[in-house]
């Protein structure tokens, strides 16, 4: 008789989702389970554990206060991967250049009004910075989040923000090569470190941007900030444009609302995973009572400086926006 043990199982391929019980889904294999730094949460880096990184997760990753057994559960509810997003963007990207191209050749600029073109220079043009701000902070959550499938919405939305920001910076191009007396393309920067319809923006994404907890930065950003830029100046914008015969802006910034929509839907999904545990709305509510009246404050003062402003554009983009928390259940 020998004493040999028997010989295990082979493991199959993808078996730590073994436990489905079907095969897993191209989602699941590309997805699932790939943050090596959370294997071991005393050692996030696999290095020294008093390093100063591995400091920095423990802190505002492992120990924030929005707690969850298992982070890894999260489930894109468009299950995008990179190989989709590419797929899914190349068409919105073929329509936005469609856009841009197609308007061009019909003179479209030239027939803007001149005081149009002042409210350009001073409200759309600078917004890039503010993109380049939603890229930031997105791309923080992308480093920080507890789970890969977190990590690559982050990554989709954080490429998402670069491509309102590039549109921008297209508009710019072709604005100033119309008209060269409103300032397109050299005053934006000014505009946007001085003009009090850009502070309340600015102060809100420098104060963001230092909140170093991984669940505060998503609250703050995904929950609070975006929406209240999309609101305003996707949405409100957008229709100041549109009665200003601006069809080409209007176009663009529904365009991009589509990107925001795939965006609030991971964040209802990622809300509703959070508030199955005990504890986590007191400490997302209260993340939203601190970021709600500073959003609003920005969005106001954007919209003061609308030609004819009576109140009602930043009205309607509060609502919007406390609709949004509202549905998701803060």
């Amino acid at each position: 008789m020998s004493d040999k043990p028997a010989p295990q199982p082979a493991l199959k391929t993808w078996s730590y989702l073994s436990g489905n019980r079907r095969r897993p889904s191209e989602y699941e294999v590309v997805s699932t389970g790939l943050h090596y730094h959370t294997i071991d949460p005393d050692k996030p880096w696999e290095l020294d554990p008093n390093i100063p990184m591995a400091d920095w997760y423990r802190k505002y990753r492992n120990q924030s206060p929005l707690t969850h057994p298992d982070w890894d559960t999260f489930r894109d509810p468009d299950e995008m991967i990179y190989r989709t997003y590419n797929i899914v963007q190349d068409g919105q990207e073929n329509y936005v250049n469609g856009l841009f191209d197609q308007f061009s050749e019909r003179g479209h600029d030239a027939m803007l009004d001149p005081a149009w073109l002042e409210q350009l220079a001073v409200l759309y043009t600078p917004a890039r910075y503010l993109f380049h701000g939603l890229q930031m902070g997105t791309a923080y959550i992308h480093q920080m989040a507890p789970a890969s499938t977190i990590t690559n919405c982050a990554t989709y939305t954080t490429a998402d923000h670069l491509r309102w920001l590039t549109h921008t910076a297209y508009r710019t191009r072709e604005l100033a090569n119309s008209f060269p007396t409103p300032g397109f393309a050299g005053d934006e920067r000014t505009h946007w470190e001085n003009d009090a319809c850009w502070q309340g923006w600015r102060e809100l994404l420098e104060r963001a941007l230092v909140s170093w907890d991984w669940a505060e930065s998503f609250t703050a950003f995904m929950v609070v900030i975006k929406p209240a830029v999309e609101e305003t100046l996707l949405g409100e914008l957008g229709n100041l444009a549109r009665s200003n015969d601006d069809t080409l802006l209007g176009l663009l910034t529904q365009a991009q609302m589509r990107d925001a929509e795939r965006h609030r839907r991971w964040t209802s999904a990622l809300i509703e995973m959070a508030l199955s545990v005990d504890g986590n709305r007191d400490v997302l509510n209260g993340w939203v009572k601190k970021w709600v009246p500073l959003a609003e404050a920005a969005s106001s003062a954007y919209c003061e400086a609308f030609a004819g402003a009576d109140g009602s554009a930043a009205a309607r983009a509060h609502r919007k926006a406390a609709r949004f928390r509202s549905d998701i259940g803060l």
